[in-house]
């Protein structure tokens, strides 16, 4: 991974994921006969951890004091990460996730 000025991604041309490219002058004519038309795409079905994140259920309100407060403790130097904890909630939310909490 680079770190500093990205550089200048390609342009990326659209993708169709639609049927193939019309066969005959007909099969054209009758998709271009009605623009604004869109062909049917792919059904997409969300999981119940996928959905309550979508809907915010369970997410925390914002706390400023905190934020604030930790901003200064990493700014003068007094922060500490304790990577036991980190690693452990970091494994109950892997287990909660996929279902397999053990309570």
């Amino acid at each position: 991974m680079k770190i500093g000025k990205p550089a200048e991604k390609p342009t990326l041309a659209p993708v169709s994921t639609g049927p193939a490219a019309p066969n005959t002058p007909a099969d054209a004519a009758a998709r271009t006969a009605q623009p604004g038309k869109l062909e049917k795409s792919a059904q997409v079905e969300l999981s119940s951890a996928a959905s309550s994140l979508m809907s915010g259920a369970g997410s925390a309100e914002f706390d400023a004091a905190k934020v604030e407060r930790i901003s200064k403790a990493i700014d003068d130097g007094s922060f500490k990460v304790n990577p036991e904890v980190i690693a452990d909630k970091l494994i109950s939310n892997a287990q909660e996730l996929l279902g397999k909490v053990q309570r």
